[in-house]
């Protein structure tokens, strides 16, 4: 067995469990060793039976079988086993259903460690199909139990088994690559020790030894890679953009830019026309990160300016048509006046329009395109493409990124994301790129008022939906799932280092589509209400928001989908439920669709969650406005995944190849990654040295992954 040895030869592989391996994407020894588990139980926290505050949660308990075990036929394909098991403190009535092999298993008088939980019906305290493990004098028995992200077909019993199979055959697959001085002077485990517990940890503390090495390595070859792309983007050449003046497009703006949106102008500026640069300069590679209603887009239609002005072209990419067009709408106006034809390229647009677009892009005349992904069509062909801005750029993926880019001859490139990042996270994300933060907002914007209630203010709540609508306003509500749907939790309870842990003290969810039909049909039966989630087809979602932004629909029942940033100055309500279940960020990235008018606008939270870290969260929420402090705290609390995982990711999985680094809130090992990175690399630039090696094809894979992702 090596790393690269196909899952298909290990024991109890066959044709079709390779596939669902597969489908997975488990295809070899080393894809196993590094499918990381997503949480785990904590069956070494063992309570008695007596143990009140236990019940209708997922603990362990340490019982005796006290009875034979009893099978009856409930129906046609459902059996039910039953028996009794006791502890010093009192005896539970253990049940299973079509399990009836286990009658030999349960002897009288043996003993076994049962996970599960423990509920009272009527005086008899009860679990059903509870975890079990034999208590053996050999063997002590594992306090925490992985708990694997699944696939179809595969369940938690096998891959546990597959994995652990690998696992023992460590020593001989995987030796580390990290030098002894950088593993000792940031205090790591070794490799093979934090790969053995992160699968099967011996303890909490080995556990977060394990953590703590995988995400140091993540973080540290990302440094790596980062700082091999940016070598090779300063080897590239883009055209020198020498009349910088954006007074023209500034003066016929009715208001005056704020000072960070003339700061990234100027930085903007100074990348495209480079102090003592002539003919050819290095790309510019800049994103604007700003506050929604930061004024970002200002920011881009300067660059745009440059450019055109010069007699270069732009294209400004958006992930939605409706985004595109209004874009569009505001831009052209502006352009028309300098004398500069703005076009429109979009999924929709009319055959006849958009061939004679085309034309115009690759004859030069139309100097600006804003579209969608159709801008990086084959059919799309531009005379001499020289800036290349892609916005809400976290909803792209890095090959239509680069495909945009590739559209000219090593075009500028500059993307926007409204997602303020916390600054100890920024060099992650955007190591390649150069940053302007715009972190002032316009004056004379109204803050969106925020508030949360429970479930308690859903009579006042619809009240004051009726009214905003009634004021000839629009509403939003934002639910997280898209239909309802009994959540697989594996029995995951209180400790998860990867996320939010989920038990059944959790408020029901609000779905999309059901609450919306609800709404429709039994609480607002004269209003417009529409429902709109990811698995609508783009062009259905497209025409849903343009409806809305028509104020043709009063209500707009949703999932974050909406996050994206449309403007309906319209809407003055944004109602977010189960309010728990996101991130910080998230929230106040919703809480920017509203607030975009003249009327005064609100935000409520709604959770019933009784999680006193779910209450600290929303209250944050409620007390601050500042994007870039939320996004501060969201770190704190959460660790970067609400920045990466999807649906809000700022950029895919893929763009990084971070994984268990997504959880990292220890500030100072991202810095240290980073700087342990940067010390190699002054140390032995080429990576040349003997003990360097391993690290050098490590870091030529990953870049041929990037690559792989782009081309």
């Amino acid at each position: 067995m090596d790393l690269n040895t196909p899952v298909k030869e290990l024991y109890g592989v066959g044709e079709k469990i390779e596939k669902y391996l597969h489908s997975g994407g488990l295809f070899s020894v080393k894809d196993l060793i590094y499918h990381f588990p997503r949480a785990y139980q904590n069956r070494g926290d063992v309570r008695y039976v007596d143990d009140i505050a236990s019940y209708n949660n997922y603990h362990s308990y340490i019982l005796t079988v006290a009875s034979e075990p009893k099978t009856a036929m409930i129906r046609r394909g459902m059996n039910i086993m039953k028996l009794r098991a006791f502890d010093e403190t009192g005896t539970v009535n253990i049940t299973y259903f079509n399990q009836n092999y286990l009658k030999d298993v349960f002897v009288v008088g043996s003993t076994f460690r049962f996970w599960g939980k423990i509920t009272q019906e009527k005086q008899t305290l009860c679990m059903s199909s509870p975890a079990y493990e034999p208590i053996l004098q050999t063997k002590a028995l594992a306090p925490l139990i992985p708990v694997y992200p699944l696939f179809s077909g595969l369940n938690q019993k096998f891959l546990s088994r597959l994995i652990g199979e690998v696992i023992d055959q460590l020593p001989t697959l995987v030796s580390d690559p990290l030098p002894s001085e950088i593993r000792q002077s940031n205090k790591l485990c070794t490799l093979n020790y934090a790969l053995k517990n992160i699968h099967f940890p011996e303890s909490e503390q080995a556990l977060d030894a394990a953590i703590r090495r995988l995400t140091f390595d993540e973080l540290f070859m990302f440094a790596l890679s980062l700082s091999k792309m940016k070598v090779t983007q300063r080897s590239m050449s883009a055209p020198v953009i020498k009349d910088t003046d954006v007074s023209p497009l500034l003066s016929l703006l009715s208001y005056t830019p704020t000072g960070a949106q003339a700061r990234a102008i100027n930085e903007i500026a100074l990348d495209l026309c480079p102090k003592n640069a002539d003919k050819v300069c290095i790309p510019m590679n800049r994103i604007v990160v700003g506050d929604v209603g930061s004024g970002k887009t200002l920011c881009a239609a300067a660059g745009a300016y440059m450019v055109c002005k010069n007699g270069y072209q732009c294209a400004l990419m958006a992930p939605t048509e409706i985004l595109a067009f209004q874009h569009y709408e505001s831009l052209k106006p502006l352009f028309d006046k300098l004398g500069i034809e703005c076009e429109l390229l979009t999924g929709s647009t009319p055959a006849k329009a958009k061939k004679e677009t085309l034309l115009r892009l690759k004859s030069g005349e139309a100097k600006l395109v804003i579209g969608t992904h159709t801008l990086i069509q084959g059919s799309v062909e531009f005379n001499c493409l020289a800036l290349a801005i892609t916005d809400e750029q976290h909803r792209f993926g890095a090959r239509q990124r680069a495909s945009l880019s590739e559209k000219g001859m090593s075009a500028h490139t500059l993307v926007m994301s409204a997602t303020p990042i916390p600054r100890t996270l920024s060099f992650m994300l955007y190591g390649d790129l150069d940053i302007s933060l715009i972190d002032e907002m316009p004056p004379n914007r109204k803050r969106v008022s925020t508030y949360v209630v429970n479930e308690s203010y859903r009579h006042r709540l619809n009240d004051f939906i009726r009214k905003q609508v009634d004021s000839g306003n629009q509403v939003y509500i934002v639910c997280p799932t898209v239909e309802e749907k009994k959540e697989d939790i594996d029995n995951v309870t209180d400790y998860d280092p990867f996320a939010l842990a989920l038990d059944d003290s959790q408020p029901p969810l609000k779905a999309t589509v059901e609450y919306a039909n609800d709404l429709q049909e039994n609480v607002f039966p004269d209003l417009n209400i529409a429902f709109i989630h990811g698995k609508l087809k783009p062009r259905q979602k497209d025409e849903i928001m343009m409806e809305f932004a028509k104020g043709s629909i009063n209500v707009l029942v949703s999932t974050t989908v909406i996050e994206v940033g449309v403007n309906v100055p319209n809407a003055t309500l944004m109602i977010v439920e189960n309010a728990e279940r996101f991130g910080l960020s998230q929230l106040h990235q919703l809480r920017g669709r509203v607030g975009r008018g003249s009327d005064q606008s609100f935000c409520v939270l709604v959770s019933d969650s009784k999680s006193a870290k779910s209450k600290e969260r929303l209250n944050i929420m409620r007390t601050i406005y500042d994007g870039y402090t939320i996004a501060e705290r969201d770190l704190q609390m959460r660790g970067p995944g609400d920045f990466f995982s999807s649906g809000t990711s700022i950029r895919q999985s893929g763009d990084t190849g971070l994984g268990i680094s997504k959880s990292c809130t220890d500030t100072e090992l991202l810095h240290s990654a980073f700087a342990s990175a940067k010390a190699l690399l002054d140390s032995d630039p080429e990576l040349s040295d003997e003990k360097h090696l391993s690290i050098k094809e490590n870091l030529r894979k990953l870049i041929d992954e990037k690559s792989s992702t782009i081309n």
